[in-house]
């Protein structure tokens, strides 16, 4: 397999077989991530895709793909289609494709057009969310308000694909961080993923908002306050049956939660490590990572 650059995929996607069918990210301008600055778009040659495709159709059964780097349901649909085909002839024991997804390229397609991805084996997309805020939303740069955001989400539920959407914790900062958590908690409610995920705001080199930070333009909320924007998430969110997780080693208080049904239980742990204020009971800054 060749890759070009970092490769990121998912937790979830630990052990499926990485495809990077373009390098970069479309969009590329959110100013919390630093994941694609330096690399530039392109979508890979058919001849790439398929080199790639008969390397790991020696590899044994592969029951998962994920499509790499940051945006592939932007590629245009023949194209993108042509890819999925291409996956199910080399690899016939797949039983699920992913990829991560933003609003502005599900949009791109109608209903009709996702509807016929799922008919080839995409199961999965993963929409970054990051905020119900439209406030928080332009200033990070991510390209559309709330209203497009839940548009595109519903799109992906409606063509019958399960739909992943990350959050991030911190994204509003400290002085917009009640804002940013409630509105947050809303455009959940609205989209009723069938997954979600919190991830807690890191700042690295070369994401614009680490420059801001370090000018100290932007101040993070406390770790504590950190996980009260956690709880106001869950206690206002309301899902119909959603997986939700804030494990990803980003985050100081791993929590798994089926919800509605563990909702009073993961509030409840949430409440107790707030009043206690024990650092004893959190992941160490040194776990942390991205």
């Amino acid at each position: 397999m060749k890759y070009e650059g970092d490769i990121i995929r998912p937790p979830s996607e630990a052990g499926s077989l990485l495809l990077q069918v373009t390098v970069g990210c479309s969009h590329n301008r959110c100013t919390f991530c630093p994941a694609y600055k330096s690399k530039r778009f392109r979508i890979k040659s058919r001849e790439e895709i398929e080199e790639d495709l008969l390397e790991a159709s020696r590899f044994g059964t592969v029951e998962r793909v994920f499509l790499c780097d940051g945006d592939a349901l932007i590629i245009p649909q023949e194209r993108l289609s042509a890819i999925l085909a291409s996956v199910r002839r080399h690899l016939r024991g797949v039983r699920r494709i992913g990829v991560y997804a933003n609003a502005k390229s599900i949009l791109r397609k109608s209903v009709e057009d996702l509807a016929q991805l799922k008919e080839l084996g995409l199961g999965i997309a993963y929409l970054g969310v990051e905020s119900g805020s439209d406030e928080v939303l332009k200033e990070t740069g991510k390209g559309v308000d709330s209203r497009k955001m839940v548009e595109a989400a519903l799109r992906v539920k409606e063509a019958g694909i399960t739909l992943s959407c990350t959050v991030i914790l911190g994204l509003g900062g400290r002085e917009g961080s009640d804002m940013h958590a409630a509105e947050t908690a809303d455009i959940l409610t609205e989209i009723d993923p069938d997954y979600a995920s919190a991830l807690t705001l890191m700042l690295v080199p070369g994401a614009p908002l680490y420059d801001k930070f370090r000018k100290g333009e932007f101040l993070i909320p406390d770790t504590f306050g950190l996980i009260r924007e956690l709880g106001v998430i869950l206690s206002r969110s309301r899902f119909s049956d959603c997986f939700f997780t804030s494990n990803h080693a980003s985050n100081y208080l791993p929590i798994r939660a089926k919800m509605p049904r563990d909702r009073e239980r993961v509030l409840g742990l949430i409440s107790d490590v707030i009043a206690s204020r024990d650092g004893g009971r959190l992941r160490p800054e040194y776990l942390r990572g991205l």
